[in-house]
C-alpha cells in the first residue's frame, strides 16, 4: 500500500494546476495567433489599398473590419471544432459593437479626425485593449501593444505621404509577426 503525506499531495495539486495554467495559457496564444494574424493580413491590405486609393478609405476600412469581424466568429468555430472547448465566449460580439462605437464616437464626433489622424488613432485604439489584455494573458500582448504603438506615434510624426504604407508594415506586419511570435511561445 502506498501512503502520500500531505506535503507530497499539495506538491502533486500544485504540479497539475501548473500543467493546467500552461494548457490554458496554450490554447489563448494559439487563438490569439489565429486572431493577430488574420487581423495582420486584413490591416495590411486595408493600408496598401488606402495607400494607392486613398479617397475609398471609408468603404475600405469598414470591409476591413466586417471581415475581421466574420474572421473572428470562424476562428471560434474552428478552435471550438478543432478542440470540443468554448473558446471564444459569444458576449464578444456585444464587446465588439460597443468597441467599435466609442471608436467612432470620438473620431466622428469628439475628434472630427482626418485620414491620417484616424490611420493613428484605430491602431493605438486597438494596442491599448491589447496591451492591457496582456496584463492577464502574458506578456508578448504587451509587448506587441506598446511596440506597434511606438512605431505608429513615430510614423504619424514623420512619416510623410507614405504613412499608410508605413503603418501596412507596422501594423498589419507587426500584427503577423506578433501573431507568429505567439505560436512559438
Amino acid at each position: 500500500m502506498i501512503s502520500i503525506d500531505s506535503s507530497d499531495a499539495a506538491s502533486a495539486l500544485k504540479e497539475i494546476d501548473d500543467i493546467v495554467q500552461r494548457v490554458r495559457q496554450s490554447r489563448l496564444y494559439e487563438m490569439a495567433s489565429l486572431v493577430a494574424i488574420w487581423w495582420g493580413v486584413l490591416v495590411f491590405a486595408g493600408n496598401i489599398v488606402t495607400w494607392l486609393w486613398p479617397t475609398s478609405g471609408g468603404y475600405i476600412w469598414i470591409s476591413v473590419h466586417a471581415a475581421g469581424v466574420i474572421g473572428l466568429f470562424a476562428i471560434r468555430a474552428y478552435m471550438r471544432s478543432r478542440t470540443g472547448v468554448q473558446s471564444f465566449d459569444p458576449r464578444i460580439f456585444v464587446v465588439l459593437v460597443l468597441f467599435f462605437a466609442f471608436g467612432l464616437f470620438c473620431v466622428s464626433i469628439l475628434g472630427h479626425f482626418n485620414a491620417r489622424e484616424q490611420g493613428t488613432f484605430w491602431p493605438i485604439y486597438f494596442m491599448l485593449f491589447y496591451t492591457a489584455a496582456g496584463l492577464w494573458f502574458g506578456y508578448a500582448f504587451v509587448a506587441i501593444g506598446l511596440g506597434i504603438t511606438a512605431l505608429t506615434l513615430i510614423g504619424f510624426f514623420y512619416i510623410g505621404a507614405a504613412f499608410p504604407l508605413w503603418m501596412a508594415f507596422v501594423n498589419g506586419g507587426g500584427l503577423i509577426v506578433g501573431g507568429l511570435w505567439m505560436r512559438r511561445i
